[in-house]
């Protein structure tokens, strides 16, 4: 999936880094003796990483649709039966499309000569999207699926349906014309089954509440830079994933968010926020990621991190993220740090 923030392209420097601060605290644990907490999960990359490493995984975010993508990457293990998959992948793809609320509401042709005329997919893929997540939805209520099953077709259609849309990145926006990629007929790929510690939790909650709540040995902290909100640049996703023909609004038709919204993304708010989530983490390590043009300064996060324990920090070089080339700032890359705390 295109996501803003993914760690994908610097997950070996975040694991190296990880390995290096356990290594000179002298951790004697192995990755099985040990809870790895990806509290702002995302996509799954990182947690995803660590549980292929042995560790046992917490996930967690507040976006729906990351929670269904990551039930599926951290929860599902050898719990799933590929050629019962493989079945159930290639009966979506042989189904007939549907004018659903998705082609309605998304597409050209469901939207001509409405006050918004939207064109987010082309009709034939928003109406194969929608007779995918209607045929899932019934499924689940027969228990023709099980949860296991439900949470892998259901985190494949997300990730597959994104690689179709008609944007340049985000869900922000919709281009003027259909590109190359979007007038491609949509085909429903697996997600990888990847295989790992078997306790593995994922939530669904927000972090200032569930930190309070769980407990481990590494928490890993990769919250929203700034001020754009996750739940604004993925409603359409969020959409999909709940299926749940909400109230939409605007020129792009969003859904009502407030509930989704990140206080990490607020300038006046963030040190605070971040302040007490450090102070009720049970961790003995706490990383977090972040870089040279956050709303928290680097100073800021140093201030706070050191009044808990041990602080230092690693750094490297990240290419930015495609959707931000037109933003004011040209520089092509930006300053990725990885900051260490060990905690009394």
């Amino acid at each position: 999936m295109n996501y803003i923030g993914s760690k994908y392209s610097i997950v070996d420097f975040i694991k190296s880094s990880i390995d290096k601060t356990l290594k000179q605290n002298n951790e004697k644990r192995t990755p099985s003796e040990m809870v790895f907490a990806d509290l702002f999960a995302g996509t799954g990359v990182v947690s995803g990483s660590f549980k292929e490493l042995g560790y046992s995984i917490i996930a967690n975010d507040i976006q729906y649709y990351s929670y269904v993508v990551s039930k599926h990457m951290i929860e599902n293990n050898g719990n799933l039966d590929n050629d019962r998959c493989d079945y159930l992948i290639n009966e979506l793809n042989n189904i007939d499309g549907v004018e659903g609320f998705i082609y309605q509401n998304y597409s050209l042709g469901g939207t001509k000569g409405h006050e918004f005329e939207r064109m987010y997919f082309s009709d034939e893929n928003a109406q194969k999207c929608d007779a995918i997540r209607i045929k899932i939805e019934e499924w689940k209520k027969s228990d023709y699926i099980n949860e296991n099953e439900y949470y892998f077709l259901l985190g494949s259609l997300l990730n597959s349906i994104d690689k179709f849309a008609n944007t340049a990145s985000v869900y922000g926006a919709f281009l003027k014309s259909l590109k190359k990629s979007a007038l491609k007929p949509m085909v429903l790929t697996p997600l990888t089954i990847m295989h790992g510690a078997v306790e593995c939790k994922v939530y669904n909650e927000d972090i200032l509440e569930l930190i309070k709540t769980v407990k481990g040995d590494i928490l890993y902290l990769d919250p929203p830079y700034n001020a754009r909100q996750y739940c604004t640049n993925y409603h359409l996703l969020e959409t999909i994933a709940r299926y749940d023909s909400p109230e939409i609004y605007g020129k792009t038709g969003l859904r009502e968010y407030s509930a989704q919204k990140s206080v990490f993304c607020n300038k006046s708010k963030v040190a605070q926020a971040f302040n007490d989530l450090i102070k009720n983490a049970d961790f003995k390590y706490i990383f977090l990621s972040y870089n040279n043009e956050g709303l928290m300064s680097f100073d800021t996060i140093g201030k706070v991190m050191k009044k808990y324990g041990k602080y230092t920090y690693e750094l490297q070089e990240h290419k930015r993220f495609k959707a931000d080339n037109a933003r004011e700032s040209k520089a092509d890359k930006t300053v990725e740090y990885l900051h260490c705390l060990i905690k009394k």
